[in-house]
């Protein structure tokens, strides 16, 4: 099965790293997925696996020496925090970590616009993750410096779609042509609506398989339309699994529910076994956003189909590239 390999490790094979402030990235706010073509999301993924390649030939480099990132938590995070952490320092800069904001100035009723403000007055670039839809647009309606989607409550999450995006496309190959089914919480799984909008630039099909009160929004699924991808939603995975070339599994987030009960209910609706992996592809990948809870039983993780820990590891690269665009330096 395909595992992370260098395309070729040869030194004439670098893209061309070093000041280039007319790059159309250059102070780029990551804000949605919208935001991308395909033509720009080429050029990422790119980048992000001239970032492996490097990254295996020398560990950590001084590409962003005396850059500075803010990450900025109002919600808990250990992928996505360390992911940019361990990003920013391969790359030679350094971060300030605010993984806790109950312990800032926010307690003392400081506004997002302030706090964004004062953040970069020491950072040159700002990696935000708020439990409120827009708060990233909001605080990059204030900055002057370039601001990141880690994640807006239930709305986006757009770096995660792009690793995500780039983990298909690094496993398999391609995306065109693929079936991708999309399977667990897809009400409140921002991971899943951002996902479900780059795909929409690709010749694919999507599958949604969920209870019925946890199906994919309505209006996402009109953007899909609107794009002629074709989408069907289910609530039995098996009639698409043989199919399917991308599983896209997530949990049932327990702190998007007022009614405890109600996710309890909910919460077992589906689980991937090594059972359930008999019905599927030889030539497929199991992937999820993490973190699991017990949706995807551990004995799974010995199948080389699982591809979600792969998948973490492809986030590094792809932070790697974003940071190193947006600061003018890829």
């Amino acid at each position: 099965m395909p595992k992370i390999t260098p395309r070729s490790l040869s030194t004439n094979s670098h893209l061309p790293f070093g000041d280039m402030q007319n790059s159309p990235f250059y102070g780029l706010d990551i804000i949605t997925v919208k935001q991308f073509d395909r033509e720009q999301l080429t050029y990422i993924f790119e980048v992000a696996h001239e970032m492996y390649e490097m990254v295996l030939r020398v560990g950590s480099f001084d590409l962003l020496k005396g850059k500075i990132l803010a990450n900025l938590f109002y919600q808990p995070s250990t992928r996505t925090s360390s992911s940019y952490t361990s990003a920013m320092e391969r790359l030679g800069g350094s971060v300030i970590p605010i993984n806790n904001v109950s312990y800032s100035s926010v307690t003392k009723g400081e506004s997002l616009p302030d706090t964004i403000r004062t953040l970069e007055a020491y950072a040159d670039v700002i990696v935000l993750r708020h439990p409120e839809v827009g708060s990233s647009a909001l605080a990059a309606k204030y900055a002057k410096k370039p601001i990141i989607n880690a994640g807006d409550g239930i709305g986006e999450h757009p770096t995660q779609a792009l690793l995500d995006l780039f983990t298909i496309q690094e496993e398999l190959g391609r995306v065109d042509g693929l079936t991708i089914t999309m399977m667990g919480d897809l009400k409140y799984g921002r991971t899943v609506h951002s996902l479900a909008r780059l795909l929409s630039l690709y010749n694919v099909r999507l599958y949604y398989v969920s209870p019925e009160n946890l199906c994919i929004p309505a209006e996402i699924q009109d953007e899909i339309a609107a794009k002629g991808i074709p989408q069907e939603y289910l609530t039995d995975l098996m009639s698409v699994l043989p199919e399917t070339d991308v599983l896209y599994v997530t949990r049932v987030q327990q702190e998007y529910f007022e009614d405890p009960d109600q996710h309890e209910a909910l919460k077992g609706s589906y689980m991937i076994t090594t059972e359930t992996m008999t019905r599927a592809k030889n030539e497929m990948i199991l992937m999820h956003p993490m973190p699991r809870v017990w949706e995807i039983d551990m004995a799974v993780d010995d199948d080389p189909r699982a591809a979600y820990f792969r998948q973490m590891e492809y986030g590094q690269y792809i932070r790697m590239a974003l940071l190193a665009m947006v600061l003018g330096k890829a």
